[in-house]
């Protein structure tokens, strides 16, 4: 009975840890962690022309659109949610797991905030962060336009 149980617990560990899929870890070619600490997670985007990424998941957070791209996003059943992005676009998205495709031409670039934890999975758009995360989105845009 305690060897049924250990594999039921290994098991529970192992999907767990299957269903969490940080992108930095999961996309390295594609995600760069720039800053992280137990409230965000702020990572460089990169796509090159047609490239594709395995699936992965996203805290709820904040993309800054830095170069222009049209992407797709795959979720786990399969559909296509198009996006065309535009340079200094700023956009929430809930917690989401996908695989992405640049169909363009052009590489395309962007900065992710990842909010962490209660805020991630409550917030339902960029007016729903505490005054303290709010500026720290602000502050970051405000240096990454002087780049």
């Amino acid at each position: 009975m305690m060897k049924l149980f250990v594999v039921m617990v290994i098991a529970g560990v192992t999907l767990r840890a299957a269903h969490a899929q940080d992108p930095t870890k999961v996309e390295p070619s594609h995600y760069h962690l720039d800053f992280e600490n137990d409230r965000v997670q702020v990572v460089s985007v990169h796509y090159g022309p047609h490239e594709k990424s395995a699936m992965h998941d996203h805290p709820g957070g904040v993309v800054v659109v830095i170069t222009a791209g049209h992407l797709q996003f795959i979720d786990p059943n399969g559909k296509v949610h198009e996006v065309f992005a535009k340079p200094g676009e700023a956009r929430w998205f809930p917690p989401f797991r996908h695989r992405v495709e640049n169909v363009g031409d052009t590489p395309y670039n962007a900065v992710y905030v990842g909010i962490k934890g209660k805020l991630s999975r409550e917030a339902a758009g960029p007016g729903g962060l505490d005054e303290e995360t709010r500026r720290m989105v602000a502050g970051f845009v405000a240096g990454s336009a002087g780049r």
